[in-house]
């Protein structure tokens, strides 16, 4: 299968000449081995067993040739990061490790943090921008710059999007047939409950409960449900619903694999907008999981069956393209909502030196005065902080309106 680059790849570049060792996160299937692999001389998959064998027998890991070494799924023996701190502090060179992991340890693991020495990147599903569809003409990292050039033509097209969102980003999914892209999504699910969970020491006695909570996550993408009503829509046929206990211990727990991804809540700094909600908005890592959960297909989308669906699954879509972007800026990515509701803006992208994009998500291709008043409203009161306004379409024309706000189809919309 042909390497597409990532985005990742270009923060690799940037940081291997200077740092000894990185580790790649993110859940499994999104490619972190693939990208590591061009970059290593040698490798180590801690879950084959006989390689784990080999590590397990060099817990100073001072047998590998010089070059780049990559210790894949390292979280198989979490020594491995301990061995590799002390490899820095001794005076390891620039881009001797690189550790790929697709869930953080369990409890009492007794690994160090390895701040200062470990450098971190999540690795997220390919966004819609890494896939080779389209040349992005807009860069989230020169709007965030300030006076970034809004333009652009794009034919990707209400049914493309849908095709995206059921398609997935994982790479060993995307490209596969639709009925076996369906199967892999399935095995992908059931994988988790029966091997991923019980590696991280979590026996899942009712796999079925698990599955309709995951469900009900993903219908509640791209909004801030209480977790109370999570369990609620988890009731199963027979009126039975899982303890309290048992859905924090699955949200807890497929947090560790990555596979849920939420967005936190803004508070500026100084914050002079009062009442600020903090909940989180849910996203699942990759919206084909969502859409394979709740049994939607990109027709269903387009459809009567799935039309409520269709405008937070976007959501998503675009959420995970900007998240890929930002980490390359250096950015970070909030939403905001005020306590009474009255004011809110999908995603607030904040840079390293505090300034914003505030992003509307829009599922239509044009955009009126309504859509971006809560996006004037922030530039309102917070005029220093706001670098620019963003409305993401599934428009075909990338322009500024005469009020500032740039409006970017997603499909033009890059790191």
């Amino acid at each position: 299968m042909e390497y597409l680059a990532r985005t990742v790849d270009a923060e690799l570049s940037a940081l291997l000449p200077h740092a000894a060792a990185i580790a790649l996160d993110g859940p499994k299937g999104v490619g972190k081995t693939a990208t590591a692999l061009r970059r290593a001389t040698t490798a180590w998959f801690l879950d084959d067993p006989a390689q784990r064998q080999v590590a397990a027998a060099d817990p100073t890991l001072s047998t590998p040739p010089p070059g780049g070494v990559l210790l894949d799924e390292w979280q198989r023996i979490p020594q491995v990061w301990d061995a590799v701190r002390r490899q820095v502090d001794a005076g390891a060179p620039p881009g001797r490790f690189l550790l790929t992991g697709s869930a953080t340890p369990v409890d009492g693991a007794g690994t160090h943090s390895g701040a200062g020495r470990i450098l971190s990147l999540r690795m997220r599903p390919m966004a819609l921008h890494e896939r080779g569809v389209v040349e992005p003409t807009v860069s989230l990292a020169a709007l965030l710059a300030g006076g970034a050039t809004v333009a652009g033509e794009s034919t990707t097209s209400l049914r493309d999007y849908a095709e995206a969102i059921v398609e997935s980003g994982l790479p060993g999914v995307r490209t596969s047939a639709p009925r076996v892209r369906r199967g892999l999504l399935d095995a992908y699910l059931q994988r988790v409950v029966d091997r991923d969970l019980p590696d991280l020491g979590f026996s899942v006695r009712r796999p079925e409960t698990l599955r309709r909570w995951l469900a009900a996550y993903g219908a509640a993408s791209s909004t801030t449900t209480a977790y109370s009503r999570l369990l609620d829509a988890t009731t199963g046929g027979d009126g039975g619903q899982p303890a309290k206990t048992t859905t924090i211990a699955y949200r807890d727990h497929l947090t560790r694999l990555w596979l849920l991804d939420p967005v936190p809540g803004w508070i500026p700094a100084n914050n002079p907008i009062s009442r600020l909600q903090q909940a989180p908005k849910h996203q699942l890592a990759d919206p084909a999981l969502a859409a394979r959960l709740l049994g939607l297909s990109a027709d269903a989308l387009l459809g009567p069956a799935g039309a409520h669906m269709t405008g937070p699954l976007f959501e998503s879509l675009v959420t995970l393209g900007v998240r890929v972007a930002a980490q390359a800026a250096e950015a970070t990515v909030h939403h905001l909502r005020t306590g009474s509701g009255d004011h809110e803006v999908d995603l607030v992208v904040q840079g390293d030196g505090g300034r914003i994009v505030g992003v509307e998500v829009k599922l239509a291709p044009a955009v009126t005065d309504a859509d971006v008043r809560h996006l004037l409203w922030l530039r309102e009161r917070l005029p220093d902080l706001v670098a620019d306004l963003v409305v993401v379409t599934t428009g075909t024309t990338a322009y500024r309106r005469r009020d500032g706000v740039a409006v970017v189809p997603l499909a033009l919309l890059g790191a």
